[in-house]
């Protein structure tokens, strides 16, 4: 089985639930704590968010603040522009802000949001047989 859990440091860990719920994650109790909350976005794809101070117990280097500093950014893959687009919009009735304009590739579209703590999540809607075809590979 392979699976990615990305931790993440938050400032108000229900906010943050209630954040990634409205984007559609759900919440997988078994690993939830008091300080960690264990969010769902497929089998294989998991997003602990955790107090600062949990976060900080297990990494010896400084912490930077995301609303200012890019460390790195994640992208979810979505099957529709609709979902796309109600994703983004519920992240920002949630609190989010949506970072960067929509980009639209022809074969992609993507769309931007940083959470309440300023991680960047990209929301992607990828046609592959366009893409495929662009690149003249099968």
């Amino acid at each position: 089985m392979k699976q990615i859990f990305i931790n993440l440091p938050v400032k108000d860990i229900e906010a943050s639930m209630n954040f990634y719920k409205q984007l559609g994650f759900t919440v997988n109790p078994l690993f939830c704590f008091d300080d960690q909350k264990c969010m769902v976005w497929s089998d294989q794809i998991y997003v602990m968010l955790q107090t600062l101070e949990m976060f900080k117990s297990g990494n010896k280097k400084r912490l930077v603040d995301p609303k200012i500093n890019t460390i790195a950014t994640f992208t979810l893959p979505v099957e529709s522009l609709d979902r796309l687009n109600e994703i983004i919009e519920n992240g920002v009735k949630a609190g989010g802000t949506e970072s960067t304009p929509t980009i639209d590739e022809g074969f992609m579209q993507v769309r931007n949001i940083e959470d309440l703590d300023g991680h960047n999540w990209g929301i992607i809607c990828l046609n592959i047989d366009k893409f495929k075809e662009m690149r003249g590979k099968e």
